[in-house]
């Protein structure tokens, strides 16, 4: 079963937490998906990654990039897997969908949006019943993540 990690971001953005994520899932030799809400959505995050630091590279792409398969983290808004990533990232209201194709999935939402916390309760208990190991981690005031589950 994969691996679900749930993030309640409440205190650092998901443009500050994402690319931190992304660029520790790249050192471990992992390749990413990163599955968005929708399509606007989806550009934002692109134009976030290529912009975030003007200290390191995310090398990322989408579809309109080239072939997926050559992207280390590839961004969509389909429930797909063409790149072979070990790791899906969720965010902005993406579902979780198929999982069987990866280790880990990252689920993000915002703590202070009543609509994502409802949403991500109900993929807790969705998935917990469909037997994943799933952890709940949450942003403490200094930003740092502590398993609350």
């Amino acid at each position: 079963m994969t691996e679900v990690l749930f993030y309640h971001l409440q205190n650092v953005p998901l443009e500050k937490v994402l690319p931190q994520l992304l660029e520790k899932s790249l050192e471990r030799g992992w390749r990413a998906i990163v599955r968005a809400g929708g399509p606007e959505r989806l550009e934002a995050i692109n134009s976030l990654l290529w912009t975030y630091s003007d200290d390191s590279f995310l090398p990322h792409g989408t579809r309109s990039d080239g072939p997926p398969e050559l992207e280390p983290v590839f961004l969509t808004v389909e429930d797909e897997n063409p790149n072979a990533a070990n790791v899906l990232f969720l965010v902005d209201g993406a579902a979780p969908g198929d999982l069987a194709p990866y280790d880990r999935c990252v689920l993000m939402f915002d703590g202070r949006d009543e609509a994502a916390l409802g949403a991500a309760r109900e993929h807790w208990k969705r998935l917990k019943a469909g037997g994943h190991d799933a952890t709940y981690w949450q942003q403490n005031g200094q930003g740092r993540w502590e398993k609350k589950a």
